[in-house]
């Protein structure tokens, strides 16, 4: 079961920490460029953006890793490799911040700024409060997506190597001699 939770992990960190960026470019450089375009550029520009967005790739991250949050909580309760906790925490926190607040607040803005005209009547009220109702749980994903890839990189478990090494080592004794005194308490003969 070790192999099938390091796995996971690893997946849901990689998964994780590509949602994590794509986030955090929109909150550092996408949104903030759009937001300096007149009005209607930007709001027709982000429309754009939504519709671009739904790709197969991006698709593949985005619910790839929640599935395989998902698949990895319910795996690190059935086995005992350590680190239980921290893998459940940070696929909690992925799927309740990153999947969660997308699904219940972004999606429903970007499904309304579909249907806006950029340049209808109120297209630009309509564009400035996207801003400022999209912006906030952009930053709480990102936030979310970066802290649930610390936790899910505190959790992996040791692959089978690390195991081997620890369970052959032990601490080096010095050598003894023949008179039963370490090598090291011998005199050094030239």
């Amino acid at each position: 079961m070790n192999g099938v939770t390091r796995t996971l992990t690893i997946v849901s960190i990689v998964g994780a920490g590509v949602v994590a960026g794509v986030f955090f470019a929109f909150s550092v450089a996408i949104m903030r460029s759009l937001e300096q375009l007149p009005p209607a550029q930007g709001l027709a520009a982000m429309q754009v953006i939504n519709v671009r967005i739904v790709n197969p790739v991006f698709l593949l991250f985005f619910l790839g890793s929640a599935l395989a949050c998902l698949a990895l909580t319910v795996v690190s309760f059935a086995g005992d490799a350590p680190g239980r906790w921290w893998r459940v925490a940070g696929a909690a926190v992925f799927l309740i911040g990153a999947i969660g607040v997308t699904v219940v607040v972004n999606i429903p803005l970007n499904d309304s700024l579909a249907a806006v005209d950029p340049v209808g009547a109120h297209a630009a009220e309509t564009w400035h409060k996207y801003l400022a109702d999209w912006m906030p749980p952009n930053h709480v994903r990102t936030v979310a997506s970066i802290l649930a890839t610390a936790l899910l990189a505190l959790g992996l478990p040791p692959g089978a190597s690390d195991q081997e090494k620890s369970a052959t080592y032990s601490p080096a004794r010095p050598a003894q001699s023949v008179a039963g005194q370490p090598d090291s308490h011998r005199p050094v003969r030239n």
